[in-house]
Parts: C-alpha cells; structure tokens; sequence
C-alpha cells in the first residue's frame, strides 16, 4: 500500500546562453519528468519547480558577441526553451527565470539571514584581472590547463572532463578569452560562504544516505575528505542579483549562490501565484516530504554540498533526500554542450520527430550511472523496433481488431482477465512501481516494454483471427485480455510517452483523464459495452531515406502477367520485406518452425519454414527477412504456410551456410524488392521460384561473380543479385537498400 505523500522535486536551471540539447533533456529535464508523472499517478501531491537561469558570464559573453544587453539575450533564450520543454510534455508547476523580482527578493533574504548568523563574512580574495582589458575576469572569462587531467580550453572555475573546481590561480597557463592574453592575480574584496562550519554535518549527511547513486556518492566523498574550504560567493561584475548591503553596488551575488537558491524562490513564487502564500512551507519546512534534485554530474558538489550548508545555516528546512544526477549524453564520443559545440537542440528535433519519440529513446539510453551515446541510427533502429513495432502494433492490432469485430469492450458479466494475463500485469507493475520510485528509469521502462512483448505473444496464441470465426463468445474473452493489457501499458507508458497513452486512453473509450484514474488504472477491470473508439496508430516508423517512402499494400490476385525481355522469370515473384513478430514449434514435425511475420498488412502472416536447425527461436524473434509474398498456400503437416523466406545455401559447393537474407537497412515491413522491375500479383508456384537464379556473392572492384554490377552507395560487401544470361540485376527496392546476409559465405552461394 503506497502512503500518499508530498514530493518536492527540483530540476536543474538551464543556463539561458542558447538552445536546450539532448544533453539538457537526457541529463536533466526528462527523468524529473517522469518522476513528476509517477508520483501524480499514485496520489502523491507534487511541487515541480526550476526555471531559467539567467545571470553569470556565460549569459554575458554570448550577449557580447550577440550585441545585445544580458537582460534581452537571457530573456530571448528564457522564451524559447521554455516553450521547448513545453513541446516536449515536460511540466512544471512554475518554470521561473532567475532575473525576477521574487527571486531577487528570496536571495537577497537568504544572504541576509546567513550574514547575520555568522555564516557569511567578508574577506580579500585573489582574481583573475586581465591588464589588457583593463577589468576584474569572471570565472568563465578565464580558460587554461587544468591541473588535475591536462584538458586543455578549462573554465577556471571547474574542469568538464574530470569535474575538479578550482580556486583562483590553480588553472595552468591561463589566458583571458577576450583577449588571448593572460590575466595577473589581484586582490579583491568579497563575501564568503563559510563552509567550513558545516564540515561534520555534511559528513554525517551524506553518509546518512545509502539511496544516493554510487557516483554521487563518491563525488561528495572525494570533496569532503579533505575539509571543506570557504567559498567567495560574489564577483565583480554588474550582471547578478545585487548584493543587499551599503556600498557594494560594483559587485554581484555569484551565480552558485543565486541559482540554488532558485528551488526556494520559484516555490514562493508558485505559493503566491495560487493564492496560498504560505504553501511552499509545506513542502520545504515538512520533515516527512521528501524533496528530490535532478542534475547533471557537473552540478553535484552545488547541489550535495553546498546547497544543503545554505539550508543547514538558514535552519528548519529540509535537505536533499536524494539527487539522482546523470552522467554525460555523448555523441561521437564527446559530450553534447551548447558552448563547446556538437549539440542537438530541441527546438530542431522537435520539427522533424514527435515529443513522444524523443522521450522514449532518451528513456532507453538514460545516461543513469554512465555516460550513453547518442546515436541517430540507433534512435531510429529503437523507435522502429520497440515503439513501432512491438508497442504501437500491440495498441492497434488489439484495438483495431476488437473494434471491428464487436466495436466495444467484450462481454455482458463484470468479467475478470485469465490468471496468467493478470498475473503479467501484476509483475510488471510491481517492477515499475519499484523501480519508478527508486529513480530507475531505464529499468522500469524495460519492465513495461516486457508487458508489451508478452501482449504480443499472447494475441498471436490467441489466434483472435481464427477463433472470432469458430467462437465468438471465446475470442471475446480473449480479447478482453488483450484491452487489459493495452490499458495497463497505457497507464504505465504515461510517464514515458504522455501523448501516445492518452491517446489510448480515448481509444479505449475510459471515462476521466489517465492521470486521474491514476495507478489503479492499471488493473481496474473495463466495462463491458464501453464503445470502442476509431483507433490510429500512434507511432510512425521512421523512414530512413529523406523522402517519403509509401508502404506499398498487396494487391488482390489478378490473371497470370507475361513478361518478356530479360529477368522475366524473376518478374513473376512478388518479394516484399516482413518482420518475425512471432515463433512456436510446429505441433506434429521435430524441425519445423511457425512464425507470424508482419508484412505491412492488417494480419501477419504465417510461414512454415525448416530453418529450426540452423536457427534459433531468439535469432528469429524480431528479425528482418524476405518473403515470396505471392507465393501458393501450402500446408506442412496439416498448417498452413502463407509464403516462404528467401536464404542463400552454399552447402552444394562445399560449405556449410545455410543464412537468411535481409535488407541491408531499415525498410518498412511490406517493402517490395524488385530492383525496379514490375513485379507480377498472381499467385504462382514453388516451380516457378526454381526457374530464378538469384545468388549471393562478395562485390570486388564492382564486380558480382566477375560481372559488372551496379550498387547504390554504401552497399554493404555481400548482395544479392538476379542473373539472366549476361545480365545482372542487384535485388534492392530501387531506393538505395539492398538484399545482404549476416556472415561470409561462398561466392555464387544460391537463393530460395
């Protein structure tokens, strides 16, 4: 039983200096997301806050070199990643920017207090002064050689690559980024920070949490074990909150103190939008509300060490309970970032794919406890094959399928699903919810995702198609099960992919939003008689080439075709790519193989093959593969076969590979693959296959078996292609994509 609670969750404020990327998302912004999500499904009262963060030098520089004033560029930016964590369903209860007047007012209280409670103390300090420039240099102003790991182009107040901070002086061969040349170290008056009053608290805090990730943990450890050292928290400079004391009007509260302090001040800001002035003390001033910082790895010690003295200082209010921070998102290698180049941003993805898309790959490659790569291949590869295929394709054949055939949920009675369909449910409930509330994102997305592999497997052994003609009432049950399901992935995928669950969730007819049937949605039993509405499918698959690609549908047979000139025979055939979605032993025969292969159609298909000894069921599951589509039924052992898969064997010429052909991309399923030629829609015979001589062979020097052969661009080393006489025709979908297979095999190894 889960005690409802309240959650304060706070989320790292992107610096307004430009564009948010897929760093900021995947860091960040997506998993506090996701957290928000779960917790409002199981009844918890959530405070979301964070915002802008718009003062420190990066805002200056970039406003420099833009011609604008700091307010109009951090404003400019402010505007435009707000709406882009709006587009990408990320919600807050108050998305705030840190030049306000609440927040000025909030930090300039906080500074106060900590003054005068002795936790703050002016004192001389050494900074970067540029003799060129005739100016005090902000940290960011500064880059050199970090002392610690040698990267080179180090801000000198902390090092991306190994994460050290640095005080003034430490970086090796400093230079001023204005002007190339290097700066002197001068004395300057400032206000510190005096954190080392709470070195043993902090130690006893940070050891009190065994539920902080492990890099989190030893981030912290290597900070402390040393003692902590008091910190200077302003800086000559004119673009800050100002600092509340007489005659300090050249300086500026740094950007570290003023940004944490931001989680408070967008807070009150909330509490006074709504009308309740004094709400956000429920939230921080509560010792049994858990409150949760969502980070990147650059901003722990801000975050686990000295946020938590500010609060420690101010008294009464509650520290971090967990700070779930994520390693870098790396593309090629290197980290995305907006001031070192390489970025994706948000705005430009968004245009080109759905939120929900984005979401779920970010989801799946998490960069939780390491950093992940980004890879655009590997985006569209897990989008195809998990949303498209295995998710959206278990919504719609469910959906579509009961839909048509009953046009609402099944039954009369208050029916209850089989044992083993709730009993699926139940687990993978239980893995989501554990791992949810534990901040284990990945996990918990793969425990839904197991749900709709089971979904799919179940429908095929429902054989729904069959049984609606020999036994209405029982596929009606049957089906049951599967809108079970359905709605169960929809409440769980919420917090993943919003816009595609809600979707479902009108599919299914449900009264009420899904956020508030909440949790419970997931295993409460549907209505009989709830009409079904007009289901869609909620992802597209990605094609691969920039063109749109149109599935082509089969056509109804017509009368035989005759074909002239060469390849004539081959015309004949009808290939088209399908997708193993399902894989059982045939019930009478040791050797045999049936699968259901996804053709593009409404129904998959079913295709006996005797490939059981050379592949296994797993190499199967989810494979790509060619298919004689126009192929006369056939039964083996009393099933029946709908088409037969395309290998090449070379075991006559003395090998032993027996491998199955597959496109050498990523096609929709139904894909025809005629090399260009108009392929014949009648229906022909395993005879007519034998009169086609389709081989696969290594292309050398652009030659197949010694003959010139004609290749898109970044055709892989082995094809397959059609022979006719002299002529030599690759087989591809005249798009670019060709027939390849998995290994080496011997050249002019055979096809059927």
């Amino acid at each position: 039983m889960i005690r409802m609670s309240k959650i304060l969750i706070s989320i790292a404020w992107p610096y307004s200096n430009g564009t948010i990327h897929l760093g900021h998302v995947a860091g960040s912004l997506l998993p506090p997301d996701i957290f928000s999500r779960y917790n409002r499904l199981v009844g918890n009262e959530v405070l979301v806050v964070g915002g802008s963060d718009q003062y420190g030098t990066p805002i200056t520089i970039s406003a420099e070199k833009a011609g604008m004033t700091p307010e109009e560029y951090a404003d400019k930016y402010h505007e435009i990643n707000k709406k882009a964590i709006e587009d990408l369903e990320i919600e807050y209860s108050l998305y705030g920017k840190t030049h306000s007047p609440v927040h000025h007012e909030v930090v300039q209280d906080v500074f106060k207090r900590l003054l005068d409670k002795g936790y703050i103390y002016k004192s001389s300090t050494m900074q970067y002064y540029c003799p060129t420039c005739s100016r005090f240099l902000p940290d960011r102003y500064v880059e050199g050689v970090c002392p610690v790991c040698g990267a080179e182009a180090t801000r000198s107040d902390q090092c991306d690559k190994c994460g050290t901070t640095f005080e003034t002086g430490d970086l090796k061969d400093p230079y001023c980024t204005l002007c190339r040349n290097a700066p002197e170290v001068r004395p300057s008056e400032q206000f510190f920070l005096k954190l080392s009053a709470f070195n043993d608290q902090l130690l006893e805090f940070v050891s009190s949490h065994d539920n902080w990730r492990p890099n989190v943990k030893s981030f912290v450890a290597n900070w402390l074990k040393d003692g902590l050292h008091d910190r200077a928290i302003t800086r000559d400079m004119s673009w800050g909150v100002p600092i509340p004391v007489e005659g300090w009007d050249d300086k500026v509260i740094y950007v570290w103190f003023d940004a944490v302090t931001g989680y408070l001040s967008s807070s009150i800001a909330y509490s006074r939008k709504v009308g309740k002035p004094d709400l956000w003390k429920e939230f921080w001033m509560d010792p049994e509300v858990k409150t949760y910082y969502f980070i990147g790895k650059d901003n722990i010690p801000f975050h686990a060490i000295i946020w938590p003295a500010m609060l420690m200082g101010l008294g009464g209010m509650n520290l971090p309970y967990d700070i779930p921070a994520n390693e870098y998102l790396m593309i090629h290698g290197g980290k995305l970032s907006k001031s070192r180049g390489g970025a994706i941003d948000v705005p430009s993805v968004l245009k080109q794919y759905d939120a929900d898309l984005i979401r779920y790959y970010l989801s799946a490659i998490m960069p939780d406890t390491h950093d992940s790569e980004f890879s655009w291949d590997d985006f569209i590869t897990k989008v195809n094959n998990d949303l498209v295929a295995t998710l959206g394709n278990y919504y719609h054949r469910s959906l579509s399928f009961t839909r048509k055939n009953y046009g609402c949920v099944p039954g009369t009675d208050a029916p209850s699903g089989s044992p083993e369909v709730e009993e699926a449910i139940k687990a993978a409930l239980s893995e989501w919810s554990e791992m949810l509330s534990g901040c284990d994102f990945k996990k918990a997305l793969k425990a839904v995702m197991s749900l709709a592999q089971f979904g799919n497997r179940h429908f095929d052994s429902a054989k729904p198609w069959a049984l609606v003609k020999e036994d209405k009432d029982a596929c009606g049950k049957a089906l049951y099960d599967e809108l079970m399901i359905v709605k169960a992935l929809a409440v769980m995928m919420w917090p993943f992919t919003p816009r595609a669950s809600e979707k479902i969730w009108g599919f299914l007819g449900c009264e009420g939003s899904l956020e508030s049937a909440g949790v419970a949605g997931v295993t409460a039993p549907l209505a009989p008689g709830t009409v079904l509405n007009e289901p869609v499918p909620v992802f597209k698959k990605i094609e691969v080439k920039k063109e749109e690609q149109k599935q082509e549908k089969k056509q109804a047979p017509q009368p035989a075709q005759q074909f002239e000139g060469p390849f004539a025979a081959f015309r004949k055939m009808d290939l088209r790519v399908g997708e193993v979605i399902a894989v059982d032993d045939h019930p009478d025969a040791e050797k045999l193989f049936v699968m259901k292969v996804d053709t593009g159609e409404e129904e998959p298909r079913q295709i006996v093959t005797n490939l059981k000894t050379v592949y296994s069921r797993d190499q199967m599951l989810g494979r790509k593969l060619l298919i004689i589509s126009n192929l006369k039924n056939a039964k083996f052992r009393g099933v029946v076969s709908q088409g037969m898969l395309m290998a090449a064997d070379d075991r006559d010429m003395g090998g032993d590979a027996v491998l199955l052909l597959k496109p050498s991309c990523d096609v929709p399923n139904g894909t025809v693959f005629n090399s260009g030629l108009q392929n014949g829609s009648s229906r022909i015979e395993v005879k007519n296959c034998e009169e086609v001589d389709i081989r696969v062979a290594k292309v050398v020097d652009g030659k197949f078996m010694g003959r010139p052969i004609e290749l898109p661009e970044g055709a892989p080393e082995y094809v397959a292609a059609i022979l006719d006489g002299d002529e030599t025709l690759v087989l591809s979908d005249g798009k670019g994509c060709v027939m390849t297979v998995d290994s080496e095999i011997k050249d002019g190894a055979p096809v059927l």
